[in-house]
């Protein structure tokens, strides 16, 4: 089994950053959001590390340009994260063993979190690994439906949740560990047949619980992975908790 392998997200432009730079090199005090994620990963482990890059993709190589083992692949088309991740697809091939699957806006993911999936990717070899955090105030945010059991059966998101479902308080981070071959399997079935048109990495994990892998939700990120960057203000927001560490 090889070392872990991990795709990075960060194609997007970030339009409501009220920049022109791609969103993953606005900076959080000082640095750029991408760089506290692979920085994030290295810590757990990980050596091989893909970005998915799209806006203004030079600039991005530009500025992490004095990282190593680091592969590019390009989404000139930004068509959702399932898309962008199929655009790694020759990355993964010859891959066996994990795909740690990450947004480059998230630069308070934690390296121990990413370990705690790793170590249990590697004690049980599931099909997918689902990081998960409990949340205070989860209004917005996918949840994670488990059955009678505690088994995990998929992720609602917010619009389409019941009145039950929206009180559930565990939610999906976009924080993923996957088996890279089975990976590979789910994304040729992979479709866009939804309201926006766009291949989501969250329809993954039901595509593999259809042919009977083990898919699991792991509820081990802490609050504080919470703060991923989606405007000026949630910038504030993370600059401020990083102050705090």
């Amino acid at each position: 089994m090889n070392a872990p392998l991990a795709i990075v997200l960060a194609a997007g432009k970030g339009t409501r950053m009220k920049s022109d730079l791609p969103k993953v090199l606005c900076t959080a005090n000082g640095r750029p959001l991408v760089e506290y994620v692979l920085d994030t990963l290295r810590d757990a482990g990980v050596e091989k590390i893909v970005v998915v890059v799209g806006y203004k993709a030079d600039e991005v190589k530009q500025q992490l340009a004095s990282y190593e083992n680091i592969e590019y692949a390009l989404q000139s088309e930004q068509r959702g994260t399932g898309h962008a991740v199929m655009m790694c697809t020759d990355n993964i091939k010859e891959h066996e063993g994990a795909v740690v699957v990450v947004a480059g806006d998230s630069p308070m993911l934690q390296s121990t979190s990413i370990k705690s999936l790793l170590d249990d990717y590697s004690t049980s070899r599931p099909g997918c690994i689902l990081g998960t955090l409990i949340h205070e105030n989860p209004t917005g945010l996918g949840r994670i439906v488990r059955d009678d059991t505690g088994k995990f059966t998929g992720i609602v998101e917010e619009k389409d949740a019941s009145e039950e479902q929206r009180k559930i308080n565990e939610v999906n981070m976009s924080t993923y560990v996957f088996d890279g071959q089975k990976l590979l399997g789910a994304l040729d079935r992979l479709t866009d047949e939804n309201a926006q048109g766009e291949y989501y990495i969250t329809d993954v994990p039901s595509i593999m619980m259809s042919d009977n892998e083990d898919v699991r939700a792991l509820p081990v990120l802490k609050p504080i992975e919470a703060l991923s960057v989606n405007t000026v203000e949630h910038l504030a927001d993370v600059e401020a908790a990083m102050k705090q560490l």
